[in-house]
Order: structure tokens, then sequence, then C-alpha cells
């Protein structure tokens, strides 16, 4: 099990809501350091916060962030978009660039930090969604159920070298992300975050953040028109 109290953190996506939190709470629980990594690199007022410029579709980007970052003990892969366009209209590039942040940018940093973890018998951290279960994130859900395999993957990969790998599974979140103006039942960022630092301190592999996500999850053992009622009458 990894502890936050003296590592080193890296957060993607640290500039969102989500991301924000994350690195507010690694400096609460003790951390070091923490790269805080955006596409934009901004002021963080605290002389533990490193920010770093990282597009994670951009591959040269990702090495240079990896390369700035190399003493990293827990990685925290946050960094995600989310377009509404459905698969089959919606611009190619598009459902490519969310499937390169999403999916392939996560798991190229990961192999270049890899070396890093692994000295320092440390921990990754995929954030995945209710969505890898669910399809009505059109690609978001295709990159984000990508995501949810690479994660076993890694947790597989890892197993032998001590390097903890916790899959991170929230519903609605309060952030930017998240369309409209209602934000009623949706989880707040810093309850969140709270939620995964607890489970990788406790040293767990998942953790399924609200009743939505264990509902969906638990669907998936059920016809597939238990997910999708619209099927059941076709």
């Amino acid at each position: 099990m990894a502890s936050l109290n003296g590592a080193t953190v890296f957060v993607t996506g640290a500039n969102g809501g989500l991301g924000t939190a994350f690195v507010e709470a690694a400096l609460e629980r003790g951390a070091d350091r923490v790269y805080a990594g955006a596409r934009t690199e901004k002021k963080w007022g605290d002389a533990r916060v490193v920010s770093l410029q990282l597009d994670m579709a951009d591959p040269a980007s990702i090495d240079r962030a990896a390369g700035q970052a190399g003493d990293t003990t827990i990685l925290v892969n946050n960094a995600a978009i989310f377009p509404r366009g459905d698969l089959l209209s919606a611009p190619i590039d598009d459902i490519t660039t969310t499937i390169e942040t999403n999916l392939t940018g996560p798991i190229r940093l990961t192999r270049a930090l890899a070396p890093a973890l692994r000295s320092a018998n440390g921990a990754l951290v995929n954030v995945n969604s209710v969505l890898s279960w669910f399809a009505v994130g059109k690609a978001h859900s295709v990159s984000k159920a990508g995501l949810w395999m690479a994660t076993n993957a890694f947790r597989l990969e890892f197993a032998s070298d001590g390097v903890q790998v916790l899959g991170v599974y929230p519903g609605p979140t309060d952030t930017p992300m998240q369309p409209g103006e209602d934000r009623s039942g949706m989880s707040k960022p810093s309850d969140v975050v709270a939620s995964v630092f607890d489970a990788l301190e406790a040293g767990e592999y998942e953790v399924l953040l609200d009743e939505m996500t264990k509902k969906v999850q638990a669907a998936l053992s059920q016809p597939i028109s238990a997910l999708y009622p619209t099927l059941a009458s076709r």
C-alpha cells in the first residue's frame, strides 16, 4: 500500500476540478512534491507544486514531462476530455483525439514513468468512470472502457514489482466536464479524491465511488438489456 506522506505525486489534468482536488489533497496528506501536469501551466502558490506543460494527446509532450518528473512515486492519470458527438457522425478527429487523450496518453505516460514507480515500490492511480461500463458516453465511454482494461493489465504487469495499481470509478462529479446547471446528486471533487486516497493508502485495487457506479458494474453480469432497456423491445 502507498502513502502520500513524503511522496512525489504526478497528477495529470491538474487544472480541472478533480485534478485540482488531487493536487490539494496530496499536499494536505504530506506529499513532498506534486507535479501538476496540464495543457496550460499555472502558478499554484506552493513551492511544493511543479507545474508541467502536458498534452496527453502529444507523445513528445508526454516524453518531456516524464523527463522532468523522473522521481515520481505516485502517478495519477486523471486527464480526460469528453466530446458529446456520436461515433457514427462526429468528426473522426474528435474520436481519435479522445482515445489518444484518455487511453493512449495514460499508457504512454505510465510506460515512461514505470522505472520510477518500480524503483520506489510506488503506485499508479487511473481515474476511470462509471462510463467505463456504460456506452452513453460514446467516444469517452470507448476510451474509458479501454482504460479499465489497461488498468487491469498494468496491475498484472506491475504485480511482481511491488507497484500498487488502483482503478477509480466515479459517477457524475461536480466538475466543468459535467454539462448543465443542475448539480444536485453529483459528488464533490474533494469527496471523490478523499475516497481515492483512502483506498490507495488502504492497499485496495478498485474503488467504486457511488451507488450508480456499483449498480452499473453489477449489471455487467446480466443480459445486455439490463443496461440498455431500449434493446429489450427489439
